[in-house]
């Protein structure tokens, strides 16, 4: 269907709410006003977002899970949690799904990334595995999980997202997804795709980062052509949602980031 009026309203109205927990405009830490301590990991449900923490492959970012990047942040947690939180706002106000109202860190270091059929992982362009850890995760897409990848940029990032992909999946076919494809008409009817950019569009008009200057739409699908792995290069999908409440962040790139999330969820959570 496509995007009503009134479902415009709905999500503008998100990112109104999220207003009460306290956010001002100018903070730019992400999990200000969302610590852990509320944050219910007991709750059954039918869905559930799941974030991947992985190892980082540049040492001049530290060692551990994902290295150290923005404000000391680890590069799998940028924008977690409340990109993560604002995201869920608008999936239990936008649709039926009974999802948790509260993110789930996934590692690859254990078989418990089986419980978690949906995975969104960020930063892409930093990720290593070893042997074991991108079996499971083949293991994983394989058995029907559906994994999204969003922030990273230009030709470098790319590069270095596919030394870990075609370890993971040496042998699938990278492919650009067209309009028609079903994974944009799950919920929404997304035809007319737009260059979402992170937050630094509000202070610097661009939409591009690095030589990332047009977006990519593509996936990898399995021998069924079910998709697995949804790319999201050249976009910042989740500083959309992570500054939706933020009124110099334009609402169309807001908007547009909330439909292709919910589209892919659907997708993932129906092949």
């Amino acid at each position: 269907m496509k995007l009503s009026k009134l479902t415009r309203i709905a999500l503008v109205s998100v990112a109104a709410a999220t207003c009460c927990v306290g956010l001002r405009a100018y903070q730019r830490v992400a999990d200000f006003g969302f610590g852990n301590d509320d944050s219910p990991n007991n709750v059954k449900a039918e869905f559930y977002w799941s974030r991947l923490a992985y190892t980082a492959n540049m040492q001049s970012f530290g060692g551990g899970y994902g290295g150290r990047g923005y404000w000391g942040r680890q590069s799998w947690s940028r924008d977690y949690p409340k990109a993560d939180r604002q995201f869920l706002i608008a999936m239990h106000r936008l649709t039926r799904i009974d999802g948790r109202p509260t993110e789930q860190v996934v590692t690859l270091d254990s078989d418990e990334i089986f419980n978690y059929p949906w995975i969104y992982a960020v930063q892409v362009q930093r990720w290593s595995f070893t042997d074991d850890e991108a079996k499971r995760l083949r293991d994983y897409l394989q058995k029907g999980g559906f994994l999204m990848v969003d922030d990273f940029h230009g030709t470098e990032d790319w590069e270095n997202f596919m030394n870990g992909m075609r370890q993971v999946l040496p042998d699938r076919p990278i492919e650009d997804l067209q309009s028609g494809d079903e994974i944009f008409h799950t919920l929404y009817d997304i035809d007319d795709k737009m260059q979402i950019p992170g937050e630094h569009y509000t202070w610097s008009g661009r939409t591009y980062e690095k030589d990332g200057y047009q977006p990519k739409w593509r996936a990898i699908r399995d021998d069924k052509g079910r998709i697995v792995v949804a790319i999201c290069h050249n976009m910042h999908l989740g500083d959309a949602w992570e500054w939706a409440d933020d009124p110099n962040y334009p609402e169309p790139f807001a908007s547009m980031a909330f439909r292709v999330g919910l589209d892919y969820i659907l997708y993932g959570m129906t092949h």
